[in-house]
């Protein structure tokens, strides 16, 4: 049993004795054996195997009803896309408190939702890690109803709603609400022209259509609404728009 494997196993029985393991693999023709024959609940998955990817197995193996975790080795280019996928995932070594959070929610996620994985956050994915470097075009947003996934160039806004984020779109998709902070998704966006305006706004650089001079200042965006700029940031704003 590979060494990642093995540990993985033990963190599970140490953090999450309710978890039966009913089975293990370490390669894609191993796992892709084992899952003709058995319909876990819950499945781990490393993205790189010996003789493939994580994500062969879902390719060979498409009627997969189990929930989802993948495990990564800290490489910033497979982080950034389960990121922007939307995807669970863990960083080896697995800790267990973390271990324990994803099964939780997973748990929560097979007793409140049957059927097939998230699709269109796995072709993102898939999509992200057979271009490594490129920055991702699109991104998944959870939300309590549906998964929408948008393209990055489409969304005008994000707001802070507490410890949630409301993404506003261009187009006919008005907008999103997504139970992560604003802060996350700062972080995702930063590269891709998204200023933190004030504390509740992260505003796409490319929506803007004017710079209002009152107070602090407020930028008119492309689909009228009104952000206003706090004092800290009008510098930087105005550096920005010239």
């Amino acid at each position: 049993m590979p060494p990642a494997l093995a540990a993985l196993k033990a963190e599970l029985q140490n953090f999450c004795p309710n978890v039966e393991i009913i089975g293990t693999a370490g390669s894609v023709v191993d796992a892709a054996k084992l899952l003709r024959t058995t319909k876990p609940d819950l499945l781990f998955l490393g993205i790189i195997l010996g003789d493939g990817t994580s994500l062969d197995i879902l390719e060979i193996v498409p009627d997969i009803t189990a929930e989802l975790i993948f495990t990564t080795a800290s490489d910033e280019f497979a982080v950034r896309a389960l990121r922007f996928a939307a995807v669970d995932y863990l960083l080896k070594p697995v800790e267990g408190a973390m271990l324990k959070a994803a099964v939780d929610r997973a748990m929560r996620r097979i007793t409140f939702r049957k059927g097939s994985p998230d699709t269109a956050s796995l072709d993102l994915l898939k999509e992200t890690i057979r271009q490594p470097e490129a920055l991702p075009d699109r991104i998944s947003l959870h939300t309590s109803e549906n998964i929408v996934v948008a393209k990055i160039k489409d969304i005008i806004r994000c707001e802070a709603d507490s410890s949630n984020t409301r993404f506003v779109f261009a187009g006919d998709e008005k907008s999103a609400f997504v139970t992560k902070s604003l802060k996350y998704y700062e972080r995702m966006l930063t590269g891709y022209g998204f200023v933190r305006v004030d504390q509740s706004n992260l505003v796409n650089f490319d929506e803007v259509v004017e710079f209002k001079n009152i107070d602090s200042g407020y930028l008119r965006l492309s689909n009228g609404d009104e952000v206003p700029v706090a004092n800290r940031k009008r510098a930087e704003v105005v550096r920005m728009l010239r």
